[in-house]
């Protein structure tokens, strides 16, 4: 099953995304923050990053900028609260994979979890 890094800062959003991926079998790793994922992205391989793009030390666009440089075949999915941070995110097409708005279901992000490691 594909192993899955996941950063987000809000403890209670990153523990629900962990559980909901990790019931439909993926292999998770959870980070608060862009900083400590660019540190475990050099110590192992994943096959999908999901990162909030609102977040400490480095953000979800600096760091899909990061991964795309270092490991352009890993597609980053990035999640939002903020409407006005998803246009950001969409000046980003060819290097995101897509874009989530919060609040999301388990439903919903397991769905698009899925659609992204299917291509």
């Amino acid at each position: 099953m594909a192993h899955i890094l996941v950063a987000e800062d809000d403890e209670a959003v990153r523990r629900f995304v962990v559980r909901a991926l990790e019931h439909k079998g993926y292999s998770v790793v959870a980070v608060a923050d862009g900083g400590s994922a660019l540190d475990v992205l050099f110590e192992e391989k994943f096959d999908l990053i999901l990162a909030d793009i609102v977040m400490p030390v480095m953000d979800g666009i600096a760091l899909s900028l990061k991964t795309s440089s270092l490991y352009p075949d890993t597609p980053v999915l990035l999640m939002t609260g903020y409407p006005s941070e998803r246009h950001r995110a969409l000046n980003l097409d060819s290097l995101i994979a897509d874009v989530i708005s919060k609040p999301f279901t388990l439903e919903e992000i397991t769905t698009t979890v899925a659609k992204i490691l299917a291509t």
